[in-house]
């Protein structure tokens, strides 16, 4: 498992203190971000967390999927990379 969290359906005023906040009863968070609009800076309604062990990650995963953060109901799931981007290959 994954030590990085995708976390949606967060409330537009929840920052990425709250979120890891709200996180850290599960284990060691080493990161946590909001994702905002980078022309608005508003918050595009979900964020990642990071947890140090993987076995934490899962227990909030478990716990958090499904719970209210600011009266939003939260989707937690296991976060997917992506792949690295490849401009060569660009279409004009």
């Amino acid at each position: 498992m994954s030590k990085k969290l995708f976390v949606g359906g967060l409330s537009w005023g929840t920052d990425s203190d709250q979120l890891r906040e709200a996180f850290e009863t599960y284990g060691v968070v080493t990161d946590a971000v909001v994702i905002t609009d980078r022309e608005t800076g508003r918050s595009r309604g979900f964020g990642f967390v990071t947890f140090e062990e993987a076995a934490d990650a899962t227990s909030a995963m478990g716990e958090m999927n499904g719970a209210t953060l600011d009266g939003r109901t939260l989707k937690v799931d296991k976060a997917n990379e992506r792949p690295p981007r490849n401009n060569n290959n660009r279409r004009w």
